[in-house]
């Protein structure tokens, strides 16, 4: 369901119940609009909380004051940044994803003026999938790589953006025209963009590269997580085994809730032992993730890596690319694609094995 510019408070009142009509209006309306709006609710909370703390960080200091901390914290990050540009080095790198398009970035650092140009020329025009990303996440993943390459405790803002030139071409899978469809474009497309910059740097060995997105439900039920995997290596450290890599930051849901509130069976969560790149640095290994259902269901999983692994830098080996299926109850197994949608039956275990991390060094 797309909603475009619909008001959510009025008068300090939050419009639940033209919400509510909202939601279950529509040809595909929404199975939960409870669920819906008490995340909405959240979000509106949140918003509130975030303004009342600055009046009264504002009331107490001073608006003048407040604004020229701001400003300060903006400069501080701005240097930090000028300061890791000067021991950056141009580069170029083109990422080829599962179903064929690429990313490729290229950074030209100018020392004297301690400043970068990051061009994304070269990536592919706008898909027909929904693996496009919007351009404030193409921005968010430039920001994210800028921040993890600097040491100082600078908060992530505006200012580290200041010493760059970010240049996206525009009708390309990474700044696509409405209506473009664009949900991998966050889950998939910017860990593609992060592993990219980070290969054009020469930082680090590709990381698992997705965020392996498994959904399941049925009219009672729905349920959606993300699964970890391999870290890649880089020049003096190990890629780590089984964790949430660059753009996820989130967190599986304890088995204990999981088998609790749906009717499933968590049968293993294992490290996929050997998966990680070889290599002077080692990657990080992958996970294997077998869920049984106890119930029919539809089960989907949108991911990548399945075809093109986790690359390796300076001699290391790739990742292990990853894999997914379902072994039915009569003991036959289906092989899936990197992004596919089935149905299951009670006793059917969906299968999913995330990538490990490419290694560095030979």
């Amino acid at each position: 369901m797309l909603l475009d510019t619909v008001q959510l408070v009025e008068g300090g009142r939050f419009r639940e119940a033209e919400i509510r009509a909202l939601l279950s209006s529509g040809r595909w309306p929404s199975r939960n609009p409870g669920q819906n709006v008490a995340d909405l609710k959240a979000q509106v909370a949140a918003c509130v909380r975030g303004a009342d703390e600055l009046r009264r960080i504002a009331q107490g200091q001073g608006r003048a004051v407040v604004d020229a901390y701001m400003g300060h914290v903006q400069d501080h990050a701005e240097a930090a940044v000028r300061a890791l540009i000067g021991r950056l080095s141009d580069g170029h790198f083109t990422y080829r994803m599962d179903n064929g398009a690429q990313v490729s970035v290229a950074v030209t650092i100018d020392r004297k003026a301690r400043s970068a140009v990051i061009d994304f020329a070269g990536s592919s025009p706008q898909l027909a999938d929904n693996f496009n990303a919007p351009l404030p996440v193409v921005r968010a993943a430039v920001l994210y790589v800028v921040r993890t390459l600097i040491d100082d405790a600078v908060p992530l803002n505006e200012g580290c953006l200041r010493p760059l030139t970010l240049r996206v071409p525009e009708d390309s899978m990474l700044r696509p025209r409405s209506p473009a469809a664009v949900v991998a474009g966050n889950v998939e497309t910017s860990q593609v963009v992060t592993d990219a910059l980070f290969g054009a740097l020469g930082a680090m060995a590709g990381s698992q590269g997705t965020m392996n997105n498994f959904t399941f439900g049925n009219a009672a039920h729905q349920y959606y997580e993300t699964i970890a995997g391999g870290s890649g290596a880089g020049p003096d450290f190990d890629g780590a085994d089984v964790v949430q890599t660059h753009m996820t930051n989130s967190r599986l849901t304890d088995p204990e809730v999981l088998e609790t509130r749906f009717p499933v069976l968590l049968e293993e969560f294992s490290i996929r032992r050997g998966s990680g790149g070889k290599g002077a640095h080692h990657g990080g290994d992958g996970a294997v993730r077998r869920v049984r259902f106890l119930e029919a269901m539809e089960a989907g999983i949108l991911s990548n890596r399945r075809r093109v692994p986790p690359f390796g830098l300076a001699g290391g080996a790739d990742g292990a690319p990853g894999a997914n299926r379902v072994e039915r109850a009569d003991g036959t197994v289906e092989d899936l694609p990197a992004t596919a949608s089935v149905e299951v039956g009670p006793g059917d275990v969906f299968v999913i094995e995330t990538p490990g991390g490419g290694g560095f060094g030979q």
